[in-house]
């Protein structure tokens, strides 16, 4: 592992967003430890999950727009305000790699919202992978990223990848950041899969009004929500479409 703490020094302006979401002001408050190489934060949309793992990626030195470690890719993405704000607290091994040369810095940061566009732009660049990921599809092209770039010890982020995954995309992204546990490299995902979440030795955040909280995979809503889905869709549909019985 590399970081072991996010945290956010000095006062916040509450009024200002993002600090208005409970759970940035969870991490103003009391800081985010990450004990374990596989981190998931969990919840619904606009919750705070994605903003935050930006603001682990900038503060690692990762580019806000995505991308690899010790790159910065032209676009006029500016930083985040918790970006800005954010402090990661470095193991013995994450201290070394930040105080060494820039080349040797690993790390990604895969957001779905500007994926596909940075992969056409660097396909073929030295340092990447070598397929033309413009004759695959979204779900291949993210693929085979994942498979080439993250590989080795670093640093990995990434937001909401399964949106370009299929059921059996996902399962072997599972057994991506399960090598990646293993071997050293850290992981801190935000998503709404409970495939993904699923990922043995995880540690799983659900992020939401209550601020952060740690949930095991088996007790987490989203977990609960789709179980009961798969069993009894009508429940959750005759909501929304009315009972067309």
């Amino acid at each position: 592992m590399l970081v072991e703490r996010v945290r956010i020094d000095g006062g916040i302006d509450e009024s200002q967003w993002p600090f208005t979401l409970e759970p940035v002001r969870s991490l103003a408050n009391g800081g985010l430890d990450l004990t374990r190489p596989v981190t998931f934060l969990v919840g619904e949309n606009g919750s705070g999950k994605s903003t935050i793992v930006e603001a682990i990626a900038e503060g690692f030195g990762l580019d806000s727009h995505g991308g690899r470690a010790g790159r910065k890719y032209g676009n006029d993405r500016e930083g985040t305000v918790l970006g800005e704000a954010v402090t990661l607290d470095y193991t013995r091994a994450g201290s070394r790699m930040q105080t060494g040369p820039r080349a040797k810095k690993r790390g990604f940061f895969l957001r779905a919202e500007t994926a596909f566009g940075l992969l056409n732009f660097v396909s073929g660049m030295p340092g990447y992978w070598d397929e033309n990921v413009a004759e695959m599809s979204h779900g291949e092209g993210f693929l085979t990223v994942l498979e080439a770039m993250f590989a080795e010890p670093g640093l990995y982020l990434m937001d909401e990848p399964e949106a370009a995954l299929s059921f059996t995309s996902c399962l072997r992204l599972v057994a991506i950041m399960h090598r990646l546990g293993e071997i050293g490299a850290q992981v801190v995902c935000a998503t709404h899969s409970p495939i993904l979440a699923s990922t043995p030795g995880a540690d799983v955040v659900e992020v939401g009004e209550h601020g952060l909280e740690r949930v095991a995979w088996e007790d987490l809503e989203l977990t609960a929500h789709w179980r009961r889905y798969m069993t009894d869709p009508g429940s959750y549909l005759r909501h929304l479409i009315g009972d067309e019985s």
